[in-house]
């Protein structure tokens, strides 16, 4: 019995096993990679408004910029909020003071008047927030 194998198999060939727990581990990184990737994907944190065309847009840089949404109706939304002109004012103001360079880009429907996307302009202006942001979708020549 010396020199014999404690275990149960006697010298034979090791069989392959499949590890389950880095398989997993796998998995979830592939999936939290396609989380974060489709996260990525969405172009402004406003409400969703149908944007206007224009063959002339630029890309733009929306890191630390604040997004004021004007639907159709006239309501204002910062961010996905919905706020009143009041409290638009008063979230603009301190968005001002809390940031160095503080950038507005201003997400209006397309059927927004000329008035409601001027009253956007022009608060932030007044705030003293030079770097004002429209957003539009891009038209094809001839559309």
């Amino acid at each position: 019995m010396a020199g014999g194998s404690s275990g149960g198999s006697s010298g034979g060939k090791k069989k392959a096993r499949i590890e389950i727990i880095p398989l997993i581990d796998v998995v979830f990184f592939l999936l939290a990679t396609f989380v974060l990737f489709t996260l990525s994907l969405n172009k402004t944190s406003g409400v969703n408004v149908t944007l206007p065309g224009s063959e002339t847009g630029e890309n733009r840089d929306p890191t630390g910029a604040v997004t004021i949404s004007m639907t159709s109706e006239g309501l204002i939304a910062w961010d996905k909020d919905t706020v009143n002109p009041a409290e638009f004012l008063t979230r603009l103001q301190g968005y001002k003071q809390s940031v160095a360079e503080p950038k507005v880009l201003i997400n209006a429907d397309e059927n927004s008047t000329y008035q409601q996307v001027r009253y956007i302009l022009d608060e932030s202006r007044k705030a003293g927030i030079q770097k004002v942001l429209i957003e539009t979708k891009l038209k094809q020549a001839g559309q």
